[in-house]
Order: C-alpha cells, then structure tokens, then sequence
C-alpha cells in the first residue's frame, strides 16, 4: 500500500505514528499493523506495474504522480494481527 499524494497525507501520517489500524473491505474489518517497506524495490516495482496496468488509460502525469518518487516512499506492508480471543 503506498500513498499517492506522498508523506504529508494525514492517513500516512497516521500510519507513522501508530503502526497499527484497522482496514475495512466488503464488510469485513481486520486489524493491521503497518511495516515501513518503501526500501523494497521489489515490491514498489510490482506496486508501479500494477498501477501503470490499471491506470492505462489515464494521462501520463496520473500515472506519474502515483508511480512517482514521492509515492514510492510511502510504501507500506499491510500485516494482519490475529486476534488472541476465543
């Protein structure tokens, strides 16, 4: 997960300082913890394929924007945290 708009996105900011959330997708809400993963090139190639894939039909500058520098260095790993209870 990276955020498009860099940095200074109050819900990366937020990601920063509690490593921890929650995530909520069709229903069902998982608690996550957030791992700093913007040194893998690995993964931010995958991510920017995966964007230029999806936004092909959009203006280069879009593309740009969300594959860009400032992007790739808020790529974060999104880990599930298991609950404990019963």
């Amino acid at each position: 997960m990276r955020s498009v708009n860099g940095p200074d996105a109050a819900w990366y900011r937020g990601t920063r300082t509690r490593h921890e959330g929650q995530i909520t997708a069709g229903g069902h809400s998982e608690d996550v913890t957030f791992v700093d993963a913007a040194a893998d090139t690995a993964l931010n190639d995958a991510i920017d394929r995966a964007y230029r894939t999806k936004y092909r039909h959009y203006a280069a500058n879009i593309i740009d924007h969300i594959t860009g520098t400032q992007a790739r260095s808020t790529t974060i790993r999104v880990v599930p945290r298991h609950s404990t209870k019963d």
